[in-house]
C-alpha cells in the first residue's frame, strides 16, 4: 500500500503540472524516445508472463521450470535497465537533466525543466524498484534451484510475483503518461 501511495503522489504531481503547462509537457515529451519506451513496455509485459509462469511452476513442483522462468524474468528486468541506461545517457548528453546545466532548445525551455524533473523522478524510482526486484530475485534463485519451493511452500515466489507485477503495472501507467499523452498538443487546437 505504501508503494501505491508513493507512486500515486508522483502521478498526481505530474497531472497537476501537466494541467498547468500542457505546452511545456508536450514539448518535453518530444525528447523522449518512443521506440525505446515501447520496447521497454514489451519487455516488462513479457517479464510479467515469465513471472506468472514461474509462480505456476512453483505451485506444480516443477523446480527446473521455476528456475528457468525466474532467470528469464531477471534477464528481462536487466534488459529493461540497460535500455533505460541508454535512454538516460542520451538525456545527459543533450543536457536535459534538470539543474544548472539544463538546456532545452525551445522558447519554453525553462518551463520544460519541470517535465524532465518529473520524468527523472518517476522513471528513476521505477528503475530503483526494478533493481530491488532483481536483487530479491537473485536471493530467491539459489533457493529455487535447491528445490525450496513446491506445491506446499511457494508463498515467497507468489509474494515476489505480486511485487514484480506491481512494478510492471507502474510502467504501464508511466509509458503513456510520459511518452504519448499530449505529445501532439498544439496550444489547445
Amino acid at each position: 500500500a505504501q508503494e501505491i501511495l508513493f507512486f500515486g503522489g508522483l502521478f498526481m504531481a505530474y497531472m497537476l503540472y501537466r494541467w498547468r503547462d500542457p505546452e511545456a509537457f508536450a514539448a518535453g515529451s518530444h525528447d523522449l524516445d518512443i521506440t525505446l519506451g515501447l520496447v521497454n513496455t514489451v519487455i516488462l509485459i513479457a517479464s510479467s508472463l515469465t513471472m506468472a509462469l514461474g509462480v505456476h511452476a512453483a505451485q506444480t513442483n516443477k523446480t527446473r521450470a521455476l528456475v528457468r522462468w525466474l532467470v528469464a524474468t531477471g534477464g528481462l528486468g536487466l534488459a529493461f535497465l540497460v535500455i533505460k541506461y541508454f535512454e538516460y545517457s542520451a538525456k545527459f548528453e543533450h543536457h536535459l537533466v534538470p539543474g544548472p546545466g539544463f538546456l532545452f532548445e525551445a522558447p519554453i525551455g525553462h518551463r520544460a525543466e519541470m517535465f524532465f524533473s518529473l520524468y527523472f523522478a518517476m522513471t528513476g524510482m521505477h528503475a530503483l524498484h526494478m533493481i530491488i526486484g532483481i536483487a530479491i530475485l537473485a536471493w530467491l534463485l539459489p533457493r529455487a534451484a535447491r528445490g525450496a519451493f513446491n506445491s506446499e511452500y511457494h508463498n515467497p515466489i507468489e509474494c515476489f510475483g505480486l511485487y514484480w507485477h506491481f512494478v510492471d503495472i507502474v510502467w504501464i501507467f508511466l509509458f503513456p503518461m510520459l511518452y504519448l499523452i499530449g505529445r501532439h498538443y498544439h496550444g489547445g487546437a
